[in-house]
């Protein structure tokens, strides 16, 4: 059990996560050497501990909406009820992908002000459609010989929505909340530029201040969170894959 533990490279990338963020506020010396000619090589201004937690709170509170909507449009469009709404509202998706999220921030923050909410708004609405796609194409992808051996067996509509819809499509609905969220990690960064206090701080920061030391430390954080998000994704996912069908 022990050996199987120590081969997952979530626990690892886990590990090397905590032990960069609780290192790096006694790492002075060490980007004092890397970058010998700034006065100021180590980001302090907030705990890099801080800056992790509120970045993770932002990216799952938005990620949490983003979810729970998109799979409820999902699974709205793909029943015959919802069919004749399907073309508009993957319309309405796809225009806000398209649409940068920075020009969203800039349109929310006179609406709502500096800080998380415009933020939360940016991020929520640019989740949505990964989260929707995954929710169609794994609902459209259960097989039809499936449904009507359930069908068969004397199921109703209802229950072969749980028992065989819903397990069936649960990996292409996971990959798909996977995209939203590891997009929405990197995106969270950018929330820094209206005053959200996130991993992209010291990012932006350095880049204003011409720090390279201050984007180095918080890039490297950054891209650590995603591949550990990510790494836990698949974890889960190859669980998810290793449940036998249904029927």
């Amino acid at each position: 059990m022990m050996k199987q533990l120590l081969k997952q490279p979530l626990l690892w990338a886990a590990l090397l996560l905590a032990t960069c963020v609780l290192a790096l506020p006694f790492a002075t010396p060490l980007f004092a050497n890397l970058f010998p000619q700034l006065d100021r090589p180590l980001y302090t201004q907030e705990p890099f501990a801080w800056l992790l937690w509120q970045h993770v709170l932002l990216v799952g509170t938005s990620s949490l909406f983003a979810v729970v909507v998109g799979t409820a449009i999902g699974f709205t469009i793909t029943r015959s009820s919802g069919q004749s709404f399907r073309p508009l509202i993957e319309n309405v998706l796809a225009t806000s992908q398209a649409f940068p999220p920075v020009a969203v921030l800039a349109l929310a923050v006179p609406v709502v002000g500096f800080g998380e909410l415009p933020a939360l708004l940016a991020l929520a609405l640019y989740g949505l459609l990964p989260v929707a796609q995954g929710t169609v194409s794994g609902l459209q992808g259960v097989p039809a010989s499936q449904r009507q051996a359930a069908l068969s067996l004397g199921l109703s509509g209802s229950q072969c929505l749980r028992y065989i819809d819903i397990p069936l499509a649960l990996l292409v609905w996971l990959s798909g909340v996977r995209t939203s969220v590891i997009i929405n990690i990197g995106t969270a960064a950018i929330a820094s530029t209206v005053g959200a206090k996130t991993l992209g701080s010291p990012i932006i920061v350095g880049l204003s201040g011409f720090n390279t030391a201050y984007v180095l430390q918080g890039a490297i954080v950054l891209a650590l969170l995603a591949v550990t998000v990510d790494l836990a994704f698949d974890f889960f996912a190859r669980r998810v894959s290793a449940i036998p069908p249904p029927i």
